[in-house]
């Protein structure tokens, strides 16, 4: 009942129970168990690490963003998410959209002060990795407070992709028809993964010079220039300049199950959710069956 619980709906749940099983349990059955083993996994979640040992001529990469789910008491709010993987565990076959073969999952509803808290303690779990941990993030304040904070001697790489996001915004604001908007815009690109900050910044001020957004951009990428340096970036383990590791896990791990149609979580039963989904990515499931050989009487 709890795999299911987590798995999909409550509803679609009961159905395949009944298909699958033939026996029949109500929603309302599934939900009370369910949510059971989400609270009582919560001091176990992520106690260990999931992932083997980092070899030494491995990286730890680390991932971390936000996204939005509707709550009861306090209407939208947003679930941190955490992601860590290994460069050995990044594949990449010829001609296809590489894949991560293993991943950590973390997911906490509410402060970013224990989101990162669990993050720390998980992280140095890892063992001492110094520029052998490579931080991917969209350049969030609270994600740079910590990493600078926890973390100085890491890696952090400002998502490449999210670089890029900026600057089509700018030069889709000027005046530029779009043949020539195109060219100029991939060019800047091609500036940045050489890690060229500064003659992009040269040639933004060339086209647009003291208008706000370009004043915008330009503060942006000068306050970000060291967590730019792309051209170096994709010589560290599997070259990963971007956050589409954890765009993913927002998707699997938070919104599949926990935004679909209609549905509003209080704060409590969000957490105990979010727990189930990131045990079963772990593929750490079997502390919910040790769980169920001590409360199976308590959860019904």
């Amino acid at each position: 009942m709890t795999y299911c619980g987590q798995l999909d709906s409550y509803e679609k749940s009961n159905e395949v129970l009944k298909e699958m099983l033939q026996i029949e349990v109500s929603e309302t059955q599934i939900y009370r168990v369910t949510d059971f083993y989400g609270q009582a996994v919560s001091s176990v979640v992520n106690e260990e690490p999931v992932l083997s040992p980092v070899k030494s001529d491995e990286v730890l990469y680390v991932e971390a963003d936000g996204s939005m789910i509707l709550t009861r008491e306090e209407g939208w709010r947003e679930v941190k998410v955490g992601r860590i993987f290994k460069s050995g565990d990044c594949l990449h076959a010829q001609g296809k959209q590489g894949w991560i073969s293993h991943s950590q999952y973390t997911a906490h509803l509410g402060s970013h002060r224990e989101f990162t808290k669990t993050l720390d303690t998980l992280i140095d779990k890892y063992g001492k990795l110094d520029n052998r941990l490579v931080f991917v993030s969209d350049g969030a304040t609270w994600i740079k407070n910590w990493i600078e904070d926890a973390f100085p001697t890491a890696v952090f790489i400002l998502d490449y992709y999210h670089v890029c996001e900026h600057l089509h915004e700018f030069s889709s604001s000027i005046s530029m028809d779009k043949a020539k908007e195109k060219i100029w815009t991939d060019k800047q690109k091609q500036w940045l993964l050489k890690g060229k900050v500064k003659t992009v910044i040269s040639n933004i001020k060339r086209i647009e010079k003291n208008s706000p957004t370009a004043n915008q951009l330009i503060s942006y990428y000068n306050k970000n220039k060291n967590r730019m340096q792309y051209q170096d970036y994709v010589k560290i383990g599997c070259g990963i300049i971007g956050s589409g590791a954890i765009e993913s896990a927002h998707r699997t791990v938070v919104q599949k199950r926990m935004k679909q149609s209609g549905q509003r979580w209080s704060c409590k039963g969000a957490q105990h959710m979010l727990n189930l989904r990131v045990v079963r990515k772990n593929n750490d499931w079997n502390k919910i069956i040790e769980l169920t050989k001590l409360n199976v009487s308590a959860a019904a």
